[in-house]
């Protein structure tokens, strides 16, 4: 029976350099890079190092963000609408 886990709404799901799974909340991502391994920085300062590109993360947190409605209420209004 699986468990749920709220804070599981929060997570994305990504791959180390040693092919272990690692479940990052991408809400406390401050910046993604690449360096050209691709490093997340967290906003606690941590960083951590995953085989998916930066542009793979990117897609991953966006459709986090589509998921809880979030991304809607990110972007900035457009003044002549």
């Amino acid at each position: 029976m699986d468990t749920f886990l709220p804070s599981a709404f929060n997570m994305i799901q990504l791959t180390r350099f040693n092919q272990s799974t690692i479940t990052l909340n991408a809400i406390y991502i401050e910046k993604i890079e690449s360096t050209p391994d691709t490093v997340i920085t967290l906003l606690s300062g941590s960083k951590v190092h995953v085989l998916e590109t930066a542009e793979e993360v990117g897609d991953k947190v966006t459709a986090f963000y589509q998921k809880v409605n979030l991304l809607h209420a990110l972007q900035k209004p457009n003044r002549n609408e």
